[in-house]
């Protein structure tokens, strides 16, 4: 189903397995897909290039499930609920399972900017709450992704959150990153702080909080791409990877999956306070060169 096109571009909605739907975008500049369940984005391939997201050959498209690559939404918790001891509710919050409409869509010279949202209300017991997001995605030769919360209730909510970006690369072992090497961590496999360490090399599995949200770039000489990450309002970068072990446990990391990504995500770990009738925004920019 056609929803926009111009000279310059086009949107299509697309019907997959088990009623889900994609968003399939082309314009001059780039090319992108983006699932309305979950709200995510799946692909960015600017023009000429490879694509710059990773994406699971073995990912469940299902309902109820989380999709494996792009950029799953981890809302209104990061990781497990601080409050859910066993963790019966599961990592990341229900806005990467949720079902997302089509709000606007504008395509200019630039680009495609595509606006979703969602809405629900007592989603769980750890989230008894009215609440709102909204996404505008930009897709051209840059990529900028805007998620707005708001909070519809009469009392406060506290939330925490990542834009969980699985970055496409030639090998997690020979890609460098700027920035991190400069802040502190927190190492989740180790459960333990440390001091700026060099990040020359390294190699799967790897699961750290950095405490900065300072611009960073992942160097690939390999392909010859420099990926700047620019954020706002967030106050960390999760920097994951399985590696080999847990992945091939994961039936949706397909086969030798972990050697192509590395999650660097933007993200709120701590509590953030969401007042009522109170509107927050995380943002994450992208360049390629």
């Amino acid at each position: 189903m056609l929803l926009s096109k111009n000279e310059c571009g086009q949107v299509h909605q697309k019907k997959l397995l088990q009623g889900i739907s994609v968003l399939e975008v082309a314009h001059n500049n780039a090319k992108a897909k983006i699932s309305l369940y979950g709200g995510q984005v799946l692909s960015w391939q600017p023009t000429g290039e490879k694509d710059v997201f990773w994406l699971s050959k073995t990912s469940d498209f299902e309902q109820g499930k989380a999709i494996r690559g792009g950029i799953p939404l981890c809302w209104p918790w990061f990781g497990s609920h601080p409050n859910d001891v066993e963790n019966k509710m599961g990592n990341h919050g229900f806005a990467r399972t949720q079902q997302w409409q089509v709000d606007n869509i504008e395509i200019s010279e630039e680009g495609i900017e595509i606006c979703l949202y969602w809405q629900g209300v007592n989603m769980s017991d750890l989230w008894p709450f009215s609440s709102e997001l909204k996404q505008v995605i930009f897709i051209g030769q840059s990529f900028k992704q805007v998620l707005q919360m708001t909070n519809l209730s009469d009392q406060d909510a506290y939330y925490t959150g990542a834009l969980h970006s699985y970055f496409s690369v030639s090998s997690p072992t020979t890609i460098k990153m700027t920035a991190l090497d400069q802040a502190p961590f927190y190492d989740k496999l180790t459960d333990q702080l440390h001091e700026p360490q060099s990040l020359e090399s390294f190699s799967g599995p790897v699961d750290r909080i950095y405490d900065t949200n300072q611009i960073v770039k992942i160097i690939d000489a390999q392909w010859q791409r420099t990926i700047e990450l620019n954020a706002s309002n967030t106050n960390q970068w999760v920097f994951w990877n399985p590696g080999t072990e847990l992945a091939n446990a994961m039936a949706d990391v397909h086969t030798h999956g972990e050697e192509e990504f590395v999650c660097l995500e933007a993200a709120n770990t701590q509590m953030q306070r969401l007042a009522w009738t109170d509107c927050h925004h995380g943002t994450s920019h992208l360049n390629w060169s």
